[in-house]
């Protein structure tokens, strides 16, 4: 009986340090879920528009303020050893550029891809909601304009949620003290068909 128990149960293939040494020399993205390298495949030209129109909309409001957003290989630590890199992120702490995972992180933006949004809308929550410092959460929709905001004032406080669904709506992010209006995130993004 010993020897099923053992099966089942989920041993780490290898630790975050092992990861950040293994996937430097990968082809591929991965992320890490604690145990495991996961694969990390590629969205489809929205998603690769709404996350270009999302960097240069923060990189444009945030320069000279001492925060900066980093993009697709920035690294996210969350639960455990779990690794995550989101389509977008801020920091406002000092990095030297050498750091493998992202220190200070207050706000995560991850774009949906149709392959994604079970993994973005359930366990990265609670992923993200484990690292204290992270303040607010946006979930951007790439197959139609709307946005999952969730936010809390303080680590130790739960999620509110917010949806912006329209073009007119306006993201506000006061803990960098910038907004974005929805509609840049999406120029030149075609509408869905009807």
């Amino acid at each position: 009986m010993l020897p099923i128990m053992n099966i089942l149960r989920r041993q780490p293939v290898m630790t975050r340090a092992r990861f950040f040494a293994w996937a430097q020399a990968q082809d591929m993205r991965y992320e890490f879920d604690g145990s495991a390298p996961v694969a990390m495949t590629g969205g489809n030209l929205k998603h690769s528009q709404i996350c270009q129109n999302l960097w240069f909309a923060l990189r444009r409001r945030l320069s000279g303020t001492g925060c900066r957003p980093l993009g697709p290989d920035a690294g996210v630590a969350t639960i455990g050893d779990t690794v995550r890199y989101p389509d977008a992120l801020v920091t406002c702490t000092k990095i030297t550029g050498e750091e493998y995972l992202t220190p200070g992180v207050i706000v995560v933006f991850e774009v949906l891809s149709p392959a994604s949004g079970r993994m973005d809308r359930i366990v990265k929550v609670r992923e993200y909601a484990a690292v204290p410092s992270i303040l607010r959460y946006v979930i951007v929709e790439s197959s139609g304009v709307g946005l999952t905001v969730l936010e809390r004032p303080a680590a130790d406080q739960k999620w509110t949620v917010t949806t912006l669904l329209t073009a007119e709506d306006t993201l506000a992010l006061p803990e960098i003290g910038i907004a974005l209006p929805v509609a840049e995130l999406y120029e030149a993004v075609e509408p869905p068909e009807a």
